[in-house]
C-alpha cells in the first residue's frame, strides 16, 4: 500500500470517528493494522471482553511474533485463567488452561506447570506469588500497566500508537476542495449549483449565458480557493492511480510477485535498479528495453557475469592478507566438475565429537580448513581441530559491557540470562568470525591461531531474536549483515561496530539473509518467516525484490561456490521442506530437487559443495543431490543417531561434512581426500600454532582448486618446508591404499607432550556442599533435572531429596552454580517422596530412578514397586490396576508411559494426566500356555517411533510391539472434561495389538 493510500485510511478513520461509527472506526483500525488505539483497549480489558481483546490485538501482532508479544498475549489469559478460578469456574479454567495456556508450555515448561498446579488448591492465592492478588477489578488495573509498557516496547507498535496530526473533517475539506475545483473547469458554471452526488464528476448543465464565479455554497463544501491554487488532478491526489502494467524488461522477479508494499519500490529488473548497472547485472531480460536508454542491458548470454575466479565477498586483495595459519591443502584435487561422482561425497564416518549441548550453527574456518566452529542452543561456542579432536577453544555466552546494552536487552538478561546460538560464521579471511545470539546480540572475535581468541566487537543489533549474521563487502569494505526478530536487516562496520545500513519492509521476523555480488554490485537477499524474499542494495532506497518462497516457507538462500547458481531451501509451518535453484534471469525456480520428507521435523538445513551437489539434513539422515538432477542422488544415516533434522556443514574443499547427533555431538564424514588430509594432520609433528607470527601465508581461493604444485607464499624455515612436502603440496603422488577409512579409534596424541591435571587444594576449583535438613543416608542415585535448574537424589532409606536453585540478582539464569546454594524443596503439604521397600533388605536392593524429558514425573524403587511421583506436589501414584508393576519406561517424545504389570499385561498411560488409555493383555502378544507363568520384566522405548516398544519376559524372549497400522498409535486420552487428572483405573479402551 502506497503512503498515501495509508493516509486515505487515517481520513476515513477521521471521519467514521467524527460521525460516531465507533464499532466501525476499531474494526478498520484492526484490519488495516496502521493505527492501535490504546483508549480503546484499556476500555476492553477494564471490561473483562477478554475475546474482543485478542481480536483487536490479531491485527497487529501474534503470540509468537516476539517477546513482547508473547508477554501480552500471556498476561491477558492468564488473569482470564485466574478470574475463572476465582469465580470457582473450574470447567472453564481447565478450557483456558489447555486451549489459550498451553501454546506457552513450548517456551515455559516450568511456569505452565505452575500454573496447571493452582488447579489443585483451593484459593489460588495460597500460592506464594499470588497471595498479594486483590479483586477483579485491581488485578485489572495492575495488569493494565504492564501491557501498556509492554505495547510501548514493542517493535511492532512501532508508530501506531499515535495518530497524525489533522485538522478537523480534513476528508470532508479535501471532498470540498475537489468539487470546487470540479465546478471550476465548467465550460459553462453555473451560480450556486446544486450537487447532489459524489459518484460521478460535477458537471453544470446546458449554457445559458450566465456566468458565475461566485464560490460554491452546497453545506458539504467551502469557499472555492483562488484560481491557479490547486495542483494537477492525480499528482498529489489521495487516490493514486492504478499501476500501469510492466514492461517486458520487468519480466523475472518482478513477474507474478507480489506488490512491493513500500514506497521505495523500484520498476528495475529483478527490482535492484542503481547505478554503476546494478539492474542489468542482476537481472537481464531476453530483449532489452527500448523506453530507458539509460539503462545498459546485457545480453542473457553474457558470461563474463557468470564466470568469477573467487567467490562473494572476497576481493582479490584478500588472499594477500598476512595470515597466520598453515592452509593444508592436498594433492588429489580434480579441476573439473565432470570427474566427479557420488564417491566424491564425504560419507564415511570418521570421527565423533562430544559437544555435549544441542549443536544450532557450525562454519568451518575458510583457510585451514579443519577447524570446526560450533554455537550451541545454551550460547556456548567452540572451536574444535577436527583432525586431532581436541577442543582447542570455549566461551560460554556473557555480555561483556551490560552498561552499554539497551534497556529492553538489560531487562531480557535479567529476567531470564539463558540464550541460544543461532549463527556462528567465520570471514572471509578467517580472521574474524561472528557469533548471532537469541537475544539482541552479535558478538565478533578475532582469530590468531590456536586457541587465542580475542573479543573484538559486542553490538546490540536487534530487538530480540538475532536471526542470521554474514560478511560481505560492499565498497571493499568488510561488513557484517545481521537480521532479526525486529523484521530490519543491518549492516555494521566490522572495523568498529558503527551502523552503516538498515534495511526495513518485511513485514515478518527476518528469518537469514545472502549477501552476494556480480562484478562490483554488492546486493543482498533476505527472506522472512512469511515465506517473502527480498533484495537490497547497500543504499537507503528500499527493497527491490518481493517474492514468495516455495510454500511460504522459511527458507536459507546459498549461491554455489563460484557465485553463479542460487539455491534455496525451507521447510513451512505443515513440515512442508522445498529445495530449489533459481533462474536470476527469470526470477523464477529453474528446478525443484526430490527426496525431501513430507513432514519435517523443524527447519531443513542444506549447504552446497564443489559447484556441484547439494546435501541436506532431513529423516535422521544427510542426503546429497546432483545440481544437474532432479532426484535424489544418495543419502547415509552417518552410523546412526542423527535427530530428525540434523545441521550439516560442508568445509570449503568438500573433502569433510560435519553432521549433528542426537545426543549433542557431532560426527565428522569424509572422502577419500579428506581422510587422507585428516591422516596429515595426525602424522604431522609440530603444532602450527607455533609458527613464527611473521610468516605470512596466501590462503588458497575458497571453493575453488589449484594446481598441485602450489607452494606457500613464505616459506617458514625447515619446518614449513617439510610440512608442504608432507601434505602433498609438491606433487605428492602417494598411494592412498594405507588410508584406514576410521580413524576417530586411533590415538592422536602420541606425538603431544601430555601432562595430567592435578587438582589438590580448595583455592583450585570450586566445591559446595548443598543444605540438607533431612536425615542423612548414604545417596544411591543422583541425577541432575533436563534443564540444569535441580538436582535429584535417592537416599538408602527410600527417599527423594530435590535441590533447586533460584533465579536471582547472583544467579540470573537460574540454573545450578557453585557461587549459589540452592534450596531443598518442598511442596507447601510438607509430604516427602518415598519409594516402598516392602520387605527388601535395603542393603541388597538396587535402587534406580527416572526423570522425564521435562521433568515433570520421576520413576523410582528402591527394591520393591515402582512409584511414580510428581515432581510439583510429590504425589504418589499408584499403579495397581493390574497388579503390582514389574517395569515402566517414557515414549521417546515422553508423551506416554509405558508399564508392565506381574500379570502380564502393559498399560499405555498418558504421560500429562498419567491417565490409562490403553491396556494389552497378556493373549494379544503371548501364546497360551498354562503351565508357565511369563511376565515381561524389563520394556525397552523406540528411539524415534514413539509407538513402538520391546518387552523382556522372564521365560528370556523378547517380544516387539506396536499398534495396528491402520491405527497408528494406542488409544486415545480422555477428554479433560470427562475427568483429568492421575488415574490408572480400569476404564480403557479395547487392547490393540
Amino acid at each position: 500500500m502506497s503512503s498515501l493510500s495509508r493516509e486515505l485510511v487515517f481520513l476515513i478513520l477521521q471521519f467514521l470517528d467524527e460521525e460516531k461509527f465507533k464499532d466501525t472506526v476499531h474494526k478498520l483500525e484492526q484490519e488495516s493494522g496502521f493505527f492501535f488505539s490504546l483508549r480503546y483497549f484499556e476500555d476492553m480489558v477494564t471490561n473483562g471482553e477478554w475475546d474482543e481483546v485478542e481480536k483487536y490485538l490479531s491485527g497487529f501482532t501474534k503470540v509468537d511474533d516476539n517477546r513482547y508479544s508473547m508477554k501480552i498475549f500471556f498476561e491477558i489469559r492468564k488473569q482470564k485463567y485466574l478470574e475463572a478460578l476465582d469465580k470457582q469456574d473450574r470447567a472453564k479454567a481447565v478450557e483456558i488452561l489447555f486451549k489459550d495456556l498451553k501454546v506457552f508450555s513450548a517456551f515455559n515448561e516450568e511456569l505452565f506447570k505452575e500454573i496447571t498446579h493452582l488447579l489443585t488448591l483451593e484459593n489460588f492465592r495460597e500460592n506464594e506469588q499470588l497471595s498479594k492478588y486483590g479483586d477483579t477489578k485491581s488485578a485489572r488495573g495492575i495488569m493494565l500497566a504492564e501491557l501498556k509498557k509492554l505495547i510501548e516496547a514493542n517493535p511492532l507498535f512501532r508508530d501506531k500508537l499515535q495518530l497524525p496530526t489533522l485538522k478537523n473533517s480534513r476528508l470532508r475539506t479535501l471532498i470540498n476542495q475537489s468539487l470546487n475545483w470540479q465546478h471550476q473547469l465548467c465550460k459553462n458554471p453555473r451560480p450556486n449549483p446544486d450537487i447532489k452526488t459524489l459518484f460521478v464528476d460535477h458537471s453544470c448543465g446546458q449554457p445559458n449565458g450566465a456566468r458565475a464565479p461566485s464560490p460554491v455554497t452546497n453545506p458539504l463544501m467551502g469557499a472555492v480557493p483562488k484560481a491557479g491554487g490547486f495542483p494537477p488532478l492525480g499528482a498529489h491526489g489521495p487516490f493514486q492511480p492504478m499501476p500501469a502494467a510492466l514492461p517486458t524488461s520487468l519480466a523475472g522477479w518482478m513477474a507474478n510477485a507480489t506488490p512491493v508494499p513500500h514506497p521505495a519500490a523500484s520498476a528495475g529488473p529483478i527490482g535492484l535498479t542503481a547505478p554503476n548497472n546494478a539492474a542489468a547485472i542482476l537481472k537481464r531480460p531476453r530483449t532489452p528495453p527500448t523506453n530507458n536508454p539509460a539503462l545498459d542491458y546485457q545480453s542473457a548470454d553474457s558470461e563474463h557475469v557468470l564466470k568469477r575466479s573467487r567467490p562473494f565477498g572476497i576481493p582479490d586483495e584478500v588472499n594477500n592478507l598476512p595470515v597466520n595459519i598453515l592452509p593444508v591443502p592436498y594433492a588429489s584435487q580434480s579441476h573439473g566438475q565432470s570427474s566427479y561422482s557420488s564417491d566424491n561425497l564425504p560419507k564415511t564416518v570418521v570421527m565423533t565429537l562430544s559437544q555435549g549441548s544441542a549443536v544450532k550453527s557450525m562454519d568451518f574456518h575458510p583457510v585451514q580448513q579443519i577447524l570446526l566452529l560450533v554455537g550451541t542452543n545454551i550460547g556456548d561456542i567452540m572451536l574444535w581441530e577436527v583432525g586431532s579432536g581436541e577442543k582447542i577453544a570455549h566461551k560460554t555466552f556473557k555480555v561483556w559491557d551490560l552498561s552499554r546494552c539497551s534497556m529492553p536487552l538489560q531487562a531480557s538478561l535479567k529476567n531470564d540470562y539463558t540464550v541460544s546460538v543461532n549463527r556462528v560464521m567465520w570471514s572471509p579471511d578467517g580472521a574474524l568470525f561472528g557469533v548471532a545470539y537469541s537475544k539482541h546480540i552479535v558478538h565478533i572475535y578475532s582469530y590468531h591461531g590456536s586457541d587465542d581468541l580475542c573479543n573484538h566487537l559486542e553490538i546490540d543489533a536487534h530487538v530480540g531474536s538475532v536471526n542470521d549474521l554474514a560478511f560481505s563487502y560492499p565498497n571493499k569494505q568488510l561488513c557484517i549483515v545481521t537480521c532479526g526478530e525486529d523484521r530490519i536487516i543491518k549492516v555494521w562496520d566490522a572495523a568498529n561496530g558503527a551502523k552503516l545500513y538498515a534495511f526495513e519492509g518485511h513485514e515478518a521476523p527476518v528469518y537469514s539473509i545472502c549477501p552476494h555480488h556480480k562484478e562490483n554490485i554488492q546486493f543482498i537477499f533476505s527472506t522472512a518467516t512469511d515465506g517473502k524474499i527480498k533484495a537490497w542494495l547497500y543504499d537507503n532506497v528500499g527493497s527491490r525484490v518481493d517474492y514468495n518462497a516455495p510454500g511460504q516457507s522459511s527458507t536459507t538462500m546459498a549461491y554455489s561456490a563460484d557465485g553463479t547458481r542460487l539455491f534455496s531451501c525451507g521447510t513451512n509451518k505443515e513440515g512442508e521442506s522445498h529445495l530449489v535453484e533459481w533462474n536470476e534471469s527469470e526470477g523464477a525456480i529453474k528446478r525443484t530437487y526430490f527426496g525431501l520428507g513430507k513432514r519435517s521435523v523443524g527447519v531443513v538445513q542444506f549447504d552446497t559443495t564443489k559447484n556441484r551437489f547439494l546435501a541436506a539434513g532431513d529423516e535422521f539422515t544427510v542426503k546429497f543431490w546432483d545440481m544437474d538432477g532432479l532426484n535424489l542422488l544418495t543419502s547415509t544415516p552417518a552410523d546412526g543417531g542423527l535427530p530428525p533434522s540434523p545441521c550439516i556443514r560442508f568445509n570449503k574443499e568438500g573433502t569433510l561434512l560435519a553432521v549433528s547427533t542426537e545426543d549433542n555431538g557431532i560426527k565428522i564424514l569424509a572422502n577419500s581426500d579428506g581422510i587422507r588430509l585428516l591422516r596429515t594432520v595426525e602424522n604431522r609433528s609440530f603444532d602450527a600454532s607455533r609458527m613464527a607470527p611473521a610468516a605470512i601465508v596466501k590462503a588458497p581461493n575458497i571453493g575453488t582448486f589449484g594446481p598441485n604444485n602450489a607452494t606457500i607464499g613464505t616459506i617458514i624455515g625447515d619446518r614449513a618446508a617439510s610440512v608442504a612436502a608432507m601434505v602433498g603440496m609438491n606433487s605428492d603422488s602417494r598411494s592412498l591404499a594405507d588410508v584406514k577409512p576410521r580413524i576417530a579409534d586411533e590415538s592422536v596424541e602420541k606425538s603431544r607432550i601430555w601432562k595430567l591435571t592435578e587438582i589438590n587444594e580448595p583455592t583450585q576449583c570450586r566445591s559446595l556442599r548443598l543444605p540438607d535438613s533431612l536425615t542423612a543416608m548414604r545417596v544411591s542415585r543422583l541425577i541432575y533435572t533436563n534443564s540444569g535448574v535441580s538436582i535429584l537424589a535417592l537416599a538408602s532409606n527410600a527417599v527423594h531429596k530435590l535441590w533447586k536453585w533460584q533465579r536471582n540478582d547472583r544467579n540470573l539464569n537460574g540454573k545450578a552454580t557453585t557461587s549459589v546454594a540452592p534450596q531443598l524443596w518442598q511442596p507447601s503439604s510438607g509430604i516427602l517422596m518415598i519409594n516402598d521397600i516392602g520387605d527388601t533388605n535395603p542393603e541388597d536392593a538396587v535402587p534406580c530412578f527416572a526423570l522425564s524429558k521435562n521433568d515433570s514425573y520421576v520413576m523410582s524403587a528402591s527394591g520393591a514397586k515402582i512409584s511414580l511421583f510428581n515432581m510439583m506436589t510429590f504425589k504418589w501414584v499408584p499403579g495397581e490396576a493390574s497388579g503390582p508393576i514389574t517395569y515402566a519406561t517414557y515414549s521417546c517424545d515422553s508423551q506416554s508411559i509405558y508399564v508392565s504389570f506381574e500379570d502380564g499385561s502393559v498399560g499405555v498411560l498418558t504421560a500429562s494426566t498419567l491417565r490409562l488409555r490403553c491396556r494389552i493383555s497378556p493373549a494379544a502378544y503371548l501364546l497360551p500356555n498354562p503351565s508357565l507363568r511369563v511376565l515381561p520384566l524389563v520394556i525397552a522405548a523406540h528411539p524415534s517411533d514413539p509407538n513402538q516398544f520391546a518387552l523382556g519376559l522372564a521365560d528370556g524372549g523378547v517380544h516387539i510391539i506396536e499398534p495396528l497400522e491402520s491405527e497408528g498409535k494406542w488409544g486415545t486420552s480422555p477428554s479433560v472434561e470427562n475427568g483429568a487428572g492421575p488415574s490408572t483405573t480400569s476404564d480403557a479402551e479395547p487392547p490393540q495389538r
